[in-house]
Formats: C-alpha cells, sequence, structure tokens
C-alpha cells in the first residue's frame, strides 16, 4: 500500500519541525499578547542549529541563551531597518527534553527567558505564571 498514512491536519502528520514550530508559536502568542507594543520590532523564528560562527568573531547578543556552550535562543538586534529578530534552535532544545511535554514546558521557558533578556526585565513579571 502506498500513500499518505494521515490525512493532512491530523497531529500526527505534522513532522517534528511542524510540531515545534506550533509549540514555538504558542509561546510566544501567550506572551506577547501582554508586550504587544514592546514586542512590535521583534520578529520570532526558528533555526535548526545554531550558526557554526559569527562573521565579525563576536559572541551572541547579550541576553541570548546557551546550555553548555551551545545557544538555544538568540537575539539579533536591529540593524537600519530590519527589525530585532529572536531565533529558537530546534535540535539543541530538542535534544534537552526528556519527553514532549517537556518540550512544551522547555520551550515555553526558553520564549518567557528571551523575552524577558530583551526587555530588561524578571521571567516572573513578563509571564506572571512563570514558574522556571
Amino acid at each position: 500500500m502506498r500513500g499518505v498514512l494521515a490525512p493532512a491536519g491530523v497531529p500526527i502528520a505534522a513532522g517534528p519541525a511542524d510540531r515545534f514550530d506550533r509549540l514555538a508559536s504558542d509561546a510566544v502568542e501567550h506572551v506577547e499578547h501582554r508586550w504587544r507594543d514592546q514586542l512590535a520590532n521583534v520578529e520570532f523564528a526558528v533555526d535548526l542549529v545554531p550558526p557554526g560562527g559569527l562573521a565579525d568573531g563576536a559572541g551572541p547578543a547579550e541576553g541570548s541563551i546557551e546550555s553548555d556552550g551551545v545557544l538555544l535562543a538568540q537575539i539579533f538586534p536591529a540593524q537600519g531597518r530590519q527589525k530585532t529578530h529572536i531565533v529558537l534552535y530546534r535540535k539543541p532544545i530538542e535534544l534537552r527534553a526528556r519527553d514532549s511535554e517537556d518540550l512544551e514546558d522547555l520551550v515555553h521557558d526558553l520564549v518567557v527567558h528571551v523575552i524577558a533578556n530583551y526587555l530588561g526585565l524578571e521571567p516572573g513579571v513578563v509571564d506572571p505564571g512563570f514558574e522556571g
């Protein structure tokens, strides 16, 4: 038998990248509604892995999040007309999660932390329900 095993739109049909993108989007939306004005010039993205090296030899921007020397989330400050970019790195984050529930919690915690870092606030201020 050949063909699609699950119809599009069914959760099992979504691949790991799609599921991670959904988790990241949900986490950003959860926080963004409270900080819409402050985050108006910020774009969020997901990349598979952090870049291998930075062109100017500088380290990650202040407020970026690392674990054991590996970037999990990075802030790219606005330059000229470009908005600030906050990027989550899927593979390093997935490798730190024990299961899907842990991954969901980890993504949420990272989003809260990186937004808090960007805004210069404590995570509990950014998301009052934050327990990380």
